[in-house]
């Protein structure tokens, strides 16, 4: 089969990778193939099938693939590590799908590679498949994301917290250039691989700033919109990523790396799902300000090509540090009035907004919105989701009064009546490591459609037992 890779990466930028052949995997076996983003990228589902173990799982590498394993740096919880890199993860190259539009196809759990800092480099079933729904309920919800083409099983196992079967994912991804990326050599030195990289930046994912007065404020300017959108539309969903280290922001604004992540059920701005972020510095509330602080570390990659005076270079970045609150605030006040199903807008908006999510503390964040769209007439199947509802009672008049004609349409539209609640999630994936994935494709098959509200699915739609919630944790899966 013809892949047509076109490697622009390990053409163009020489230097930021290590060439690496995928481990073997001992007896791989096809668990779920993407027939719909396989054809998107332009290769035929039926004439993947008698290879794709092999392809999939690292054992046979497709003709004019060049798999590498990128290096890179990035702050974790806010400490620098200096080298991170694609421990587990070979990208095999590029291709050019059905749209015109350039795919990084990427393996993950291959193998070790020079970057694995003592790790095995391998993968289980369970992160494996995790992130495949999560990626595929993104992309069906309207969010910019990383996609899973494929996920075989190994045959080997793995040692974690217990043994559990290896797995190896194929990721399809826009591009893996992150913020570590330019960390990496910027914390070296080395100004000239920094420009190469914003140059080939420019070219695949911002090639609006290239027209810009200053092509690299251009770039910062572009990753500054794309990253807002992209915080805007998880905190307008409940999404909470659970490690926004500056390894795991991409350059091309997509989300990426879907490790512990997860989707709220009651409304809280401090809930954390991840077993490892102990402060709480990655959760649900935090997500605007660490877009911030992630943006000012890409800032000092870059200040020295904002002008050729030093001191002014640092102004300029300050000056758009400084404006990032406003440029997010716009993005998530557009999701919020979709959300709301507003007419226009008003200089209100944000305040309607917010005493909305006032009200809605301890409420089931999806139920909430979705059943939002009933109260356009009447409240009876939203109130009593709610413990306590004056704040809500007052708030309804004036919510009703900004109602765009066909509010309660836009609202279903955009407020998803199924998102991959945990509870699901979980009963899936632990079927899926004892061999049953029934359950499995059956979450899958209602996440891709999460705005279609369908007879027999209400337990898809409501949150988990306190019982589940209370002691619910999720992890990297390294």
């Amino acid at each position: 089969m013809d892949w047509r890779f076109d490697n622009s990466y390990a053409r163009d930028l020489a230097g930021s990778y290590v060439p690496q052949t995928p481990a073997k995997a001992p007896a791989p076996r096809m668990l779920k193939l993407n027939e719909g983003l396989a054809t998107e990228l332009g290769l035929d589902p039926e004439g993947l099938r008698p290879l794709a173990p092999a392809i999939f799982s690292g054992n046979l590498v497709p003709d004019g693939a060049e798999p590498i394993a990128q290096a890179y740096a990035g702050h974790q919880f806010g400490g620098f590590s200096p080298q991170l890199g694609d421990g587990r993860a070979l990208l095999l190259g590029e291709v050019i799908d059905r749209n015109g539009h350039r795919r990084d196809i990427a393996l993950k759990g291959s193998g070790r590679t020079p970057f694995s800092r003592q790790g095995d480099g391998l993968a289980a079933v369970g992160p494996v498949l995790r992130e495949y729904l999560i990626g595929e309920a993104m992309h069906a919800l309207g969010v910019p994301t990383s996609r899973a083409l494929a996920a075989v099983t190994t045959g080997a196992q793995v040692l974690r917290e217990r043994v559990l079967p290896g797995a190896v994912l194929t990721r399809v991804a826009a591009s893996h250039l992150r913020i570590g990326t330019f960390e990496f050599f910027s914390a070296r030195g080395q100004a000239d691989m920094v420009r190469r990289l914003a140059d080939y930046a420019i070219a695949r994912h911002h090639p609006q700033a290239a027209g810009a007065p200053n092509p690299y404020l251009g770039l910062f300017d572009a990753v500054i919109a794309a990253q807002a959108r992209l915080i805007a539309k998880w905190m307008g969903l409940g999404f909470i990523h659970g490690v926004m280290n500056t390894d795991n922001m991409t350059i091309s604004g997509e989300t990426i790396d879907y490790g512990p992540c997860a989707f709220m059920e009651a409304y809280s701005p401090g809930t954390v799902f991840s077993s490892i972020d102990h402060q709480g510095r990655y959760a649900y509330g935090n997500q605007p300000l660490i877009l911030g602080w992630n943006l000012a570390r890409f800032a000092e990659t870059l200040v020295a090509f904002f002008d050729k005076d030093e001191a002014r270079a640092v102004e300029i970045a300050n000056e758009r540090l400084g404006g990032i609150a406003a440029v997010y605030k716009a993005e998530w006040l557009a999701v919020m009035r979709a959300k709301l199903g507003l007419q226009g807008e008003d200089p209100g908006d944000a305040a309607l907004a917010e005493e909305f999510l006032a009200a809605l503390v301890g409420t089931d964040w999806t139920l909430a919105f979705r059943r939002l769209a009933d109260a356009v007439d009447d409240a009876g199947t939203l109130r009593p989701l709610f413990e306590e509802t004056s704040r809500l009672d007052a708030w309804l008049p004036r919510w009703r009064a900004r109602l765009a004609p066909d509010a309660a349409a836009r609202m279903r539209a955009v407020n998803p009546i199924y998102v991959p609640r945990n509870l699901k999630v979980e009963e899936a994936l632990a079927a899926a490591e004892a061999g049953d994935m029934s359950l499995f494709e059956a979450l899958l098959a209602v996440i891709s459609d999460p705005f279609t509200e369908r007879p027999g699915l209400d337990a898809y739609a409501l949150p988990a037992p306190q019982e589940f919630v209370g002691q619910f944790r999720t992890f990297c899966g390294t």
